[in-house]
């Protein structure tokens, strides 16, 4: 997809946490009905009204978020407030009846111009609504640097997050792009761009999925 990608893998788990939800058992096969995912929210200062379109796979069991705006940079003629830039996703998940998911994975990628001496850092924090427990994955980049990046978290089994049974919670996701100048010549300008965000359910849907025991 990019020609030199730097690749940005952690696998530690999107939610540290090891315990399944009240009242669930492991199951083999993932339910026969589909998942379906609806954006509540899109909001943030990297992705202000009109420069975010999302999309949902044909099958809802994956989303994709495009970006036009996103974008991080200091030194130049940047202003102060250009450093740091954030995107809230508030998703509304539906699971099949007397199912509880967990999300194992997401890709985010884009392009770094970084002067020598600059540093940036693209980091994720993932919730549920009303819960106090937020995860957060952070993935740093270094100067000099010009080129494509991508960066991938995701999660063993033994350390997913289960959605509680029988309870209806939107999932949280918030991005961030920072662009520190560190020992950078500041007369020039370093930057940070994020095109797109990939969630991919699919992995979920076949291997992620507990059965809500029956009350």
């Amino acid at each position: 997809m990019y020609g030199g990608i730097l690749t940005s893998g952690a696998a530690i788990g999107l939610f540290a946490t090891t315990l399944a939800p009240q009242g669930t058992s492991t199951i083999t096969d993932p339910p026969p009905d589909k998942i379906v995912i609806e954006i509540a929210t899109v909001n943030g200062s990297g992705c202000p009204e009109g420069t975010a379109a999302v999309a949902v796979s044909g099958d809802n069991t994956a989303f994709t978020v495009t970006y036009s705006d996103y974008l991080a940079r200091v030194g130049g003629s940047s202003d102060p407030v250009d450093f740091r830039k954030n995107c809230q996703l508030n998703l509304i998940v539906h699971v099949p009846h007397g199912f509880t998911y967990a999300v194992a994975s997401a890709d985010y990628r884009g392009f770094a111009s970084l002067q020598p001496g600059a540093r940036s850092q693209q980091k994720a924090s993932y919730y549920f609504q009303g819960s106090p427990d937020t995860a957060s994955i952070t993935h740093p980049f270094s100067g000099p640097y010009n080129d494509s990046w991508q960066a991938t978290d995701e999660t063993d089994w033994g350390q997913l997050v289960w959605a509680p049974c029988g309870v209806k919670r939107n999932f949280n996701i918030n991005t961030e792009l920072r662009v520190d100048a560190g020992t950078s010549d500041r007369t020039k300008t370093s930057f940070m761009t994020m095109d797109s965000t990939d969630g991919d359910i699919n992995t979920v849907y076949r291997l992620a999925w507990k059965e809500c025991k029956k009350s």
